[in-house]
């Protein structure tokens, strides 16, 4: 039988300077938490035949547990991907601008749902609203927490328990599981098919067509491409067919482009305005992606529509927050005032000057004294521009254990997330804004020398 009366008691261990001094910084209530778990972890350690550790050891043990609980997991990082939107690194940065909306919205009170010229309760859906339509001439606007929440939201508005057509060539899944199908599920409509995977005619939609048809859903395909033998209908086609039988078409745009990617040296990526001019009536896109904004559903288009998505149920379970408002009306304004390109940081990566990346990719290698600079990719991300590609310079170093040395980049404070090329660590300058060269070149260093 183990002598567990040696294990020092929770009331000695609490009472002691040490882990006073772990109260104060830590709180009472944490520190207590801990000093149980480490006790209880002695305990173990005992029954197993181990040494009792010292007190210096056990509050070392405690302090580290209080660390390991309260380590953000939410940690600003360095993209060195060359991926712009990145999903998993939080899609697009925002501007100098919007964060500066953000930072006094969030220091304060504000007028997020208060009327300033009546004296009483406002609406948050004015907000960016009168930005939205002054952008894209829509006839009103509703912004929810994401572009998966504005399409389930519009469907159960509009179409519950009524048909809904769409192509099986737009029967698409996005990450994490976001499913067209599932979506139309969740809202009650139901779903009607029409053409094949790869194949759909005008012909298909008019058949399926019925007095039970509550609208057409046409969803932009985003991060896929369909080649070879294929065809879609054009969207004005849809909508005159939809419209000559009184159907709405609700248009999924998903990237919510307001600029044309072709002015930047890429494939044409389709415009919310072009939506909009080919006559849909609702158009549904994400905040996050190439609009440069912060993560949100953005639904336009016709004021009678809008209006009975506005008192569904749902619209106040999936509406944005003030924060969220705030950075999307400053990033609005940035293409109001036409100067998106120069300042939304989305817009400045897929412009960078291809000469100024390969200077600053050499400026690394000098500093560093290691590594080639070599011609490489950069790419879009984020579901938009399936497949399109930005030519770049990247920094190429070649080290032992690759595994081990991207492992310990991400360990780094702040983490830096590089990628393997050919038995390389390439680090790629389009994605590293200036104001966080300095950390990355000492996290490289850092990295080199462990």
């Amino acid at each position: 039988m183990v002598d567990l009366s040696c294990v020092p008691s929770i009331d000695k261990l609490i009472n002691d300077s040490q882990a006073k001094a772990l109260t104060a910084r830590y709180g009472r209530a944490l520190t207590l938490s801990a000093i149980r778990e480490t006790q209880e972890d002695i305990r173990q350690k005992l029954s197993n035949n181990q040494a009792l550790p010292s007190l210096e050891d056990t509050y070392k043990q405690v302090q580290d547990l209080l660390e390991t609980w309260l380590k953000p997991t939410l940690v600003s990082a360095v993209n060195a991907s060359g991926v712009i939107l990145h999903t998993n690194l939080g899609r697009a940065p925002l501007s100098a601008a919007s964060l500066q909306a953000v930072s006094e919205i969030a220091s304060g009170y504000s007028t997020l749902e208060y009327d300033l010229e009546k004296g009483k309760r406002g609406s948050r859906l004015l907000h960016a609203e009168k930005l939205l339509k002054l952008l894209t001439g829509a006839e009103a606007a509703v912004v929810v927490n994401n572009n998966a929440g504005a399409v389930l939201l519009t469907l159960s508005a509009l179409a519950k328990r009524h048909k809904v057509i769409v192509s099986r060539t737009q029967m698409i899944e996005i990450g994490g599981g976001f499913r067209i199908p599932d979506v139309m599920r969740q809202s009650g409509a139901k779903l009607i098919e029409i053409g094949t995977t790869n194949r759909v005619h005008l012909g298909d939609y008019e058949k399926a067509l019925s007095e039970n048809t509550a609208m057409i859903l046409v969803a932009h395909h985003s991060n896929f491409k369909v080649l070879g033998f294929s065809t879609e209908p054009q969207l004005s086609q849809i909508v005159s067919l939809a419209h000559a039988n009184q159907v709405p078409v609700l248009h999924d745009l998903g990237s919510g482009a307001l600029l044309n990617t072709e002015d930047f040296g890429l494939e044409h990526e389709p415009t919310v305005q072009e939506s909009l001019t080919a006559g849909c009536d609702i158009v549904c896109f994400s905040g996050d992606k190439l609009l440069g904004g912060p993560q949100a559903g953005i639904i336009i288009g016709r004021q009678d529509l809008i209006q009975k998505i506005r008192k569904h149920p749902l619209a106040r379970a999936l509406r944005a927050d003030k924060l969220c408002l705030a950075a999307l009306s400053a990033t609005l304004t940035h293409y109001l005032k036409g100067e998106a390109d120069s300042q939304i940081p989305v817009w400045q990566m897929l412009s960078k000057n291809l000469q100024k990346i390969k200077e600053q990719a050499q400026n690394w290698s000098v500093y560093l004294g290691i590594g080639e600079v070599v011609p490489g990719k950069s790419t879009t991300g984020g579901g938009s521009l399936p497949e399109e590609e930005l030519d770049t310079y990247l920094l190429a170093l070649k080290v032992p254990h690759l595994n081990r040395f991207m492992k310990n980049l991400r360990a780094n404070k702040p983490p830096i997330i590089a990628r393997i090329l050919e038995d390389q660590v390439v680090f790629d300058p389009r994605t590293v804004p200036a104001s966080q060269e300095a950390a990355l070149l000492r996290g490289i260093n850092k990295t080199l020398k462990t």
